[in-house]
């Protein structure tokens, strides 16, 4: 199953708190506006017109009445244009259509409404540079550009033209360049909002002229600050008295944040500093701030304890610490953020126990402590907190049963516990927790069987328990699930027959591999089938016969004994000839001659591509009726031997929804008495990835390359990333591909991909090793890998690393929104497809 993150990490930006209605953005559209001193509610004199919120579609009328003060259309479906002739509207003072879908750009004509004090467009599809005709209007006290598409430099003089301005948003745009100087001559702004743009170079040092600043948000752009003199700024907000929001997330900054960040508004409520460069211990200053509501540190690189004075920040609703480098133990007096609703100190380096005292924290909805070094026991407590939704507490060292106190917990989502030491049986009582979506135990020592009580969890979406000690059989219950999308059982020792319902008719989202004893289920499992013989007997009743065998045998004859010792030899040797299998019994033989009769003895009709050491056919095997494709190798070139072997012992073990499934292997010798050598796979029906990129489509004129989505390139490009993850961290051994390059991506009918072709791979143990067979000599000189996709450093010396890899699958994301191969001849005299990219977004390199 692919790793899903731990608990889902809401941003520590300026979120959906800090953006909560005016004044930080243009009052939600549901709101009736403040009316203006002057305006009359007469409809016949039409001075006033509010339409917000009401489904609306078609355009903005050409022939608005002339007298009209007031215009809201906001929150409908309105689309077109702006048209020109609102000009002749010159009683306008308020003009409001955010949250519609008007496109093209702001009309010159608007520069005629000198009179306008209020325009907010934000949340439509406009385009083009920032509008020259706005800086005409010079009693704007309100402007909202926000969430369209408007690229370009905001001019350099706009304060000095809307000296007026109280809320100005132009954020989640296209702008560049530096942030102005003149803002701070719009010396009455309250709300300044410059987010998610690229402006790049440093805060002016002279913001803190604008004192009557309450929120000022210039998270998601490229602003640096790396030493004291463009850390100045910070200093001069001093001067902002009134200031509660502040948000520099995700940007350049740098070090140690500066001493006077302590200097800031007693009145801070919001402050946002994640996802930058900031090193160094917890800011000291932050302690001067009681009133924070919202503190987020994330993703940055933060050091030394987490101070225990953050308990004495009685209404913080929101801590993000996750992904630094704290250390020492979790603050006990974080139990006392008595309001807390978000607690977020993942991928740390926290020691010692999870304070039991979190218990007390009574509005918490998210707990999120997993990758640290905690251990001891899950505090019961938790689960006894009235509001918890999400409890987080996976990669770390905890020990112990899972308390039976989980089924507290009925309004908990997700639950994940993966990669601890948790051990006993999983209690029953979570199935009480009724609200659960995704359940992740995996990786632990839980034994016993399987709750039936899972079977009443109608809303589970995963559930994940590979990687434990279960026994037992699989619940039916389980396959009436009917929202269940991901189930992973695989590596236990369960047995007995596996259900042929709900989701276990999906061999994609089913994992059960490594449990020898199961059979049955569909037929897309391939597990052996299922029948009532004598062997069965032993195989999936013996358990039940040893509990009635060995108290007679106390009782009885030598005879009873005798039948106890027969039964227990009979159940070993079983083991011992299902071991002996190839691919440790997970997968059913075939022959030559099984594969020759697939594949209409490996007619051409049937050849679907060929490579380097192999040639592959479609066919139909395993009960005559699943497509596969056989992978049949070309012994009489040199390395295919070595390219099977490789591709056998890379994917014996491995499973992951990314990387194309192996059903079996054959080692036989052919109709002629040759060595003969195949593997056998899933079908991939939607072909590799280039054909896709590559494929045309006649249009009845001419051929045109076929249409390919965003969303369905991204979607490949995070699948490839899975898999790659899973490979090089999520292995018991660090797996290197080798040769990732199209071709060697499969898609299925819906479009996922798939990794396949592991006949270079190569497996790196911890510690790392230099070869797939653990000798310590490199490889030949020869390449290893694609011209185009491989590191030239490392092709040159054919060198084995996970960087390797990296770097093919930076040109294969490159090269699936370009759509050029890298060795297309338009790349030549020094042009690479990475050169290509960077001249054509020099910024790429920092993103």
């Amino acid at each position: 199953m692919a790793r899903e993150p731990d608990v889902p990490q809401k941003s520590s930006t300026a979120d959906e708190h800090f953006h909560r209605g005016d004044p930080f953005v243009p009052r939600p559209p549901s709101s009736p506006p403040d009316p203006l001193p002057e305006q009359q509610h007469s409809a016949g004199q039409h001075k006033v017109l509010w339409l917000n919120n009401n489904g609306l579609d078609g355009q903005i009328p050409a022939d608005l009445p002339p007298n009209l003060q007031q215009l809201q259309l906001s929150s409908n479906d309105i689309g077109g244009t702006i048209p020109p002739s609102i000009a002749n509207v010159t009683a306008m003072r308020k003009l409001s259509s955010a949250f519609n879908l008007i496109q093209g750009s702001i009309p010159d004509e608007l520069a005629a409404l000198d009179g306008l004090e209020i325009l907010y467009l934000g949340s439509n599809l406009l385009v083009g540079m920032f509008p020259p005709a706005i800086l005409n209007l010079s009693s704007l006290t309100g402007l909202g550009l926000n969430t369209n598409m408007l690229s370009g430099e905001v001019p350099s003089d706009i304060g000095n033209s809307l000296p007026n301005l109280q809320i100005l948003s132009l954020a989640q745009n296209f702008f560049h360049g530096e942030i102005p100087h003149s803002f701070v001559n719009a010396s009455s702004l309250r709300v300044l909002d410059i987010s998610t743009n690229n402006f790049t170079g440093v805060v002016p040092s002279s913001i803190g002229r604008l004192s009557k600043l309450v929120k000022l948000n210039i998270e998601t752009n490229k602003v640096q600050a790396r030493n004291k003199q463009e850390w100045d700024f910070v200093s001069s907000l001093a001067n902002c008295t009134e200031l509660q929001g502040l948000s520099l997330a995700s940007n350049l900054l740098e070090g140690q944040a500066p001493n006077s960040l302590g200097n800031l508004s007693i009145h801070l409520q919001y402050l946002f500093l994640g996802q930058n460069r900031l090193a160094g211990n917890f800011p000291a200053g932050i302690a001067n701030f009681p009133n924070l509501i919202i503190l987020g540190l994330d993703y940055n690189r933060f050091t030394g304890v987490v101070p225990h004075w953050l308990g004495a920040f009685k209404i913080l609703q929101k801590l993000s610490l996750s992904t630094n480098m704290f250390t020492g133990n979790m603050p006990s007096s974080l139990s006392n953020l008595s309001q807390l609703i978000e607690l977020l100190l993942d991928t740390n380096q926290f020691i010692g126990h999870i304070p039991t005292s979190l218990g007390n924290l009574k509005s918490l909805a998210t707990l999120s402590v997993s990758n640290n070094n905690l251990h001891g026991r899950v505090p019961e407590g938790i689960f006894s907190i009235p509001t918890i939704r999400e409890i987080g507490l996976s990669s770390n060292n905890l020990h112990g049963q899972l308390p039976a106190e989980v089924g507290n917990a009925k309004q908990v989502v997700i639950l994940l516990l993966s990669a601890n030491k948790l051990s006993g049986d999983i209690p029953s009582t979570v199935g009480a927790c009724k609200s659960l979506e995704d359940i992740e135990l995996d990786n632990n020592i839980f034994d016993g069987n399987i709750p039936t009580s899972f079977g009443n969890l109608f809303g589970l979406k995963v559930l994940n328990l590979s990687y434990n000690n279960l026994t037992g059989s699989v619940s039916t219950s389980l396959g009436n699930l009917q929202l269940l999308k991901q189930i992973d059982l695989s590596f236990n020792h369960l047995e007995g027959k596996v259900p042929i319902h709900g989701i276990f008719k999906n061999a994609t989202a089913t994992h059960i591999d490594g449990n020898h004893e199961l059979c049955g289920g569909a037929a897309d499992l391939h597990l052996p089938a299922f029948s009532v013989t004598s062997s069965n007997l032993s195989e999936h009743r013996l358990p039940v016969i040893l509990k009635v065998a060995i108290p007679l045998a106390c009782m009885l004859s030598p005879l009873a004994v005798a039948i106890f010792v027969l039964l227990w030899q009979r159940k070993n040797h079983l083991k011992r000839s299902m071991s002996s299998l190839s691919f440790d019994g997970k997968f059913p033989k075939v022959s030559y001659k099984d594969l020759a009769r697939a594949t209409d003895g490996f007619s051409a009709s049937n050849l679907i591509g060929t490579g380097r050491y192999s040639s592959v056919y479609r066919g139909k095997i395993l009960q005559e009726e699943n497509v596969v494709a056989v992978k049949v190798f070309c012994l009489e070139t040199r390395g295919a031997q070595r390219s099977f072997i490789a591709e056998c012992n890379a994917l014996r073990n491995v499973r992951h929804r990314n990387l194309v499934r192996i059903l079996t292997a054959c080692s036989s010798i052919d109709s002629s008495g040759n060595d003969f050598k195949a593997l056998v796979y899933e079908f991939m029906p939607g072909g590799d990835l280039h054909n896709l990129l590559y494929s045309t489509e006649d249009n009845g004129n001419s051929l045109k390359q076929s249409y390919i989505s965003l969303a369905q390139r991204l979607s490949i490009v995070v699948d490839i990333a899975d898999a790659m993850a899973y490979l090089h961290h999520n292995h018991h051994g660090s797996i290197v591909h080798c040769d990732l390059k199209p071709s060697n991506i499969l898609l299925d009918n819906d479009m996922v991909a798939h990794v396949g072709d592991f006949g270079l791979a190569r497996l790196q143990m911890y510690p790392m090793s230099s070869s797939f067979d653990g000798s310590t000599s490199v490889s030949s000189l020869a390449i290893r890998g694609t011209i185009g996709y491989v590191a030239p450093e490392y092709g040159a010396a054919g060198q084995v690393s996970t960087a390797a890899d990296v770097y093919s699958f930076g040109v294969v994301l490159l090269e699936i929104f370009i759509r050029k191969s890298p060795t297309d001849g338009m790349f030549k005299d020094g042009l690479s497809i990475a050169k290509f990219a960077e001249v054509n977004f020099p910024d790429i390199a920092d993103r």
